[in-house]
């Protein structure tokens, strides 16, 4: 990572598309740590960036206020770009990141759910600057820099099968001495998978039933275990991981009040995530061949209810 030249003395610049719940996070922690950082969203939470900056509350990292700058589109060359969009938005979102505004040293690490998006980011900016990650954090945006990390944890898994390993080396390092707990898994498939397989039944059933992950868990166990099951045979035929047991016993251990973002967005009218998700997963299985009836009946109903 070279961009700017900025990277011989350790700090680098990074954009960050989207700056919400997770993206707010990652920009104040790595701007606080000493790295430039560029947020692009739209006008008005740019205006509102560039002048107070992103307040952060987090019991893990601290309450502080972090200075970033903003603006509508990307017009630099980074070392990395961020985008920590939700799925429904990727696609309007990317415009703010012309390909041609990328340098060839560019990393571009995407914070999304489901499994299907590096494909399509490949398509755009290139195989070789693509760098798909998975992070482990409840974080929420309040309102344009105002974000709230709740969780007692951040953890990032930094993947990419076709970006070299020095970069990918080069921002775990920045994320992790920023205060994330960072690693490098060297399966994409499995980082990704084993995300999906934990995030689809739980993001599913909490959606469809309106319920918090222990009432769930409680009284609609039967499917819950057997949309576990699918998900595993799923994951297992994708190339991912599978163990339905270790699964449902991370689910048990959630506290009960636990829910999904997919619930959150419902319960706020905001669109769903269902296709990256439950329409991923059904398309995983029709290209293997795995039965997936709960699958298939949950995505159908919340397809109808969320019209």
């Amino acid at each position: 990572m070279t961009a700017n030249g900025t990277a011989a003395d350790g700090r680098l610049t990074v954009a960050v598309l989207g700056p919400g719940g997770i993206g707010g996070l990652l920009a104040a922690l790595l701007s606080r740590s000493g790295h430039r950082v560029i947020c692009l969203a739209g006008d008005e939470t740019a205006k509102t960036l560039r002048t107070g900056g992103i307040r952060v509350r987090s019991g893990l990292f601290g309450d502080f206020t972090a200075e970033v700058e903003a603006d509508t589109e990307l017009r630099e060359t980074v070392d990395a770009c961020l985008v920590t969009v939700k799925a429904t938005a990727l696609d309007t979102a990317l415009t703010r990141v012309p390909p041609t505004a990328l340098g060839d040293d560019a990393m571009v690490v995407p914070f999304l759910n489901g499994v299907e998006h590096p494909q399509a980011l490949r398509a755009r900016y290139g195989p070789h600057r693509v760098a798909p990650a998975v992070i482990r954090a409840e974080s929420t945006r309040l309102a344009p820099g105002e974000i709230e990390h709740a969780s007692p944890f951040a953890e990032i898994d930094l993947t990419g099968d076709t970006a070299p390993r020095d970069r990918l080396d080069t921002l775990t390092q920045a994320l992790a001495a920023a205060g994330p707990t960072t690693r490098v898994l060297p399966d994409e498939t499995a980082a990704l998978w084993a995300k999906m397989s934990f995030l689809a039944p739980f993001a599913l059933l909490t959606t469809r039933h309106a319920l918090p992950l222990g009432d769930v868990r409680t009284r609609h166990r039967e499917e819950l275990t057997a949309l576990i099951e699918e998900t595993a045979a799923i994951s297992h035929a994708s190339g991912g991981p599978a163990d339905p047991a270790q699964a449902l016993a991370r689910y048990d251990a959630f506290p009960p009040s636990t829910k999904s973002s997919m619930q959150r967005d419902a319960e706020a009218g905001r669109p769903l995530e269902l296709d990256a998700i439950g329409g991923a997963l059904l398309r995983a299985a029709d290209r293997h061949g795995v039965p997936a009836p709960v699958t298939a009946r949950l995505v159908r109903e919340l397809g109808e209810t969320a019209h």
